[in-house]
């Protein structure tokens, strides 16, 4: 686990205290293609498009409950904006409420 990785799981935590949380680094499936290349070099790194850059995030928190699909994804960004500005590129993003998981 990177320090990305373990930044964004702090903050997910912190703000959610989630029931369940899975956070993915997809970076290496996506290693090469164009948009990640670009991203690297506006970071300022290397364009090899590998490493904390793509992720997969998963979250059951009762914070959600109430909460709309496109409210709970609005919440994680915000939690994660700094992350989003700067090292990701890209984030696939499932968070429900434990009532609604898996719906």
């Amino acid at each position: 686990m990177g320090p990305v990785q373990i930044q964004m799981r702090e903050k997910l935590v912190a703000a959610f205290a989630p029931l369940s949380l899975d956070i993915q680094d997809d970076s290496a499936r996506h290693a090469g293609h164009a948009g990640a290349a670009q991203h690297a070099a506006k970071q300022g790194g290397a364009a090899t498009g590998v490493g904390e850059t793509h992720f997969s995030i998963t979250i059951i928190s009762t914070a959600f409950a109430g909460l709309s699909r496109v409210a709970r994804q609005r919440a994680v960004y915000e939690v994660l904006k700094d992350e989003l500005a700067g090292p990701v590129h890209a984030l696939a993003l499932k968070a429900d409420a434990p009532s609604s998981s898996g719906t």
